[in-house]
Order: C-alpha cells, then structure tokens, then sequence
C-alpha cells in the first residue's frame, strides 16, 4: 500500500514510459540512421568499401580531418579551461559581453562563420595581409582548417567546464593553501582533478564537432586533394556524382574512427572518476 502511494504521489512519469520514449526518440533520431549507414555499407560488401577507403585521397583526407580535429579539440581544452576559469572567478567590465559572445559559433550558420573568416585571414585580408608579411599564410592552407576548427569547438569546453568551477567549493583551494600547498601544487592536486572529467567531456564534444565539420572548413582550406581536402568535402563530392556507396563507405569509415576515440576519452572519463571517488 505504502509502495503504491509512493507511486502515486510521484511528480514523474513510470520507468517504462520513460524507458519507451527515450528508446523510440533515440532510435529515430541516432540508431536508424546510423544503421541505415551500416546497411548501405554492408549491401555494398566489405571488400568494395576497402577497395574505396584504400585510396592515397582518402586516407590523407582521413588523416587531415582527425589529425586537425585533435589539434584544435586539444587548443580548446587549454584555452577554453582558461577562459571559463576567467569568466566564473573574475569580475571586470565587459565579462557578460564575453560570456555571451562565447555561444556565438552555436548560433552562427557555419558558412557564414567560413566565409568571415576567409575574409578576415586570406591574403588580401586584414589579418591575413599582416601575416603575410612574416611569410606566414593562413587561408588555403591547413592552418585555416586549424583556425576554423578552434571556432566551432571552443563553446563546447567552455560551457562544459563553466558549471562545474561556478559549483567548486573554494573552501578545498583554501585549504589547500592553509596545509602549505604552493599555487601550482594546488591547482595540479585539487582543482585539476576536479574538472578533468568536465574538461575531457568538453574535449570528445569538440572533437566529435570538429571531425564532422564541412560549412566553415571548405571556404578557407582551399580544397586541394592529398593536401588540404576533409574527408567530409569528400563525401559530399562522391554524393554528387551520384556514388552513394562509395560516400557510404567513407563516412563509415569515419563512424568507425570516430567511435574509437570517444571510446577511448570515455574509458579515461571513468577512470577519473574512480581515481576522484578513490581520493
């Protein structure tokens, strides 16, 4: 009876609703469509996806796109810890205007974000003319992919790693000083290990971003085979020439690699965790 008026009394719906639903919506929104991905593939068959796949273009494509993806995911990490550490602990003039301004790459459309920042570093440009003076180019080049990489991730760390040092007791870093820690001993001790699950979430976010990125990179990467090509423009390249299994195959070969690495970042999620439960 008392298990009944619980149940009764209780504001949220039943475990086997809410069960139903979440399956229903994942499985419309994620799994069939990823599985409608696996089926082209496996229609096509294993071998003529590796004969695709196995190409020189292909592989520098998958290596630019990872390799760069990682790239600008790792600079996200470090600078967007840092800003949310400069936005949560520190008051000065202008701090709302930045905080606001860190969701703009959110409400942006990717191609307007490439096309500005093609204007902003290409040769010609402001910022590019003035690079060009130190022999340095960024637009066309794999430093512009870097560049509009770092733009379209860097909100993800900062609005991961935000709500966790605004929760932070202080109280922890104060004692940590009172029993003799030095700054650096207490960051690396006490508030590293805090946000490090925070920080790695901000991280795959980033990197899952980056990796499936096409709008902003295409404008200022130049588009070079073997060079300066995504293996996004390459599926959208076999797509228009009507070779659906030949883009079912990259773009599973992306799933696969992608799938790895956020394996891997989960595994050392919860193993942080531990090592925090442990301490």
């Amino acid at each position: 009876m008392t298990a009944l008026l619980r149940r009764r009394r209780s504001a949220m719906p039943g475990f086997g609703l809410t069960l139903g639903l979440t399956l229903t919506m994942l499985s419309l929104i994620v799994l069939m469509p990823i599985g409608a991905l696996l089926w082209k593939g496996a229609a096509f068959g294993p071998a003529a996806m590796w004969e695709v796949i196995d190409r020189p273009r292909v592989w520098a494509a998958l290596f630019l796109s990872f390799r760069l993806s990682a790239a600008a995911a790792a600079f996200n990490l470090l600078f967007g810890v840092l800003l949310a550490w400069v936005l949560v602990r520190y008051r000065f003039a202008g701090r709302r205007f930045l905080d606001a301004a860190v969701d703009l790459p959110f409400a942006l459309p990717t191609a307007v974000a490439g096309i500005a920042l093609t204007t902003l570093y290409a040769p010609n440009g402001p910022f590019g003319a003035l690079a060009a003076t130190i022999g340095w180019r960024i637009a066309y080049t794999q430093w512009g992919i870097f560049l509009a990489l770092v733009f379209v991730g860097l909100p993800f760390v900062v609005r991961t790693v935000q709500p966790v040092l605004e929760t932070m007791d202080r109280e922890l870093e104060e004692a940590s000083a009172t029993l003799g820690a030095g700054r650096w001993r207490t960051i690396r001790r006490v508030i590293f290990p805090m946000l490090l699950p925070a920080a790695l979430t901000g991280f795959a976010l980033s990197l899952a971003r980056a990796v499936g990125e096409y709008g902003s990179v295409i404008f200022i990467a130049g588009n070079i085979p073997l060079r300066t090509e995504i293996a996004p423009l390459l599926i959208v390249i076999q797509l228009e020439e009507f070779n659906y299994d030949a883009a079912a195959a990259i773009g599973i070969a992306m799933l696969a690699i992608s799938f790895t690495l956020l394996l891997a970042i989960n595994l050392v999620q919860i193993w942080s965790r531990r090592r925090i439960g442990d301490v």
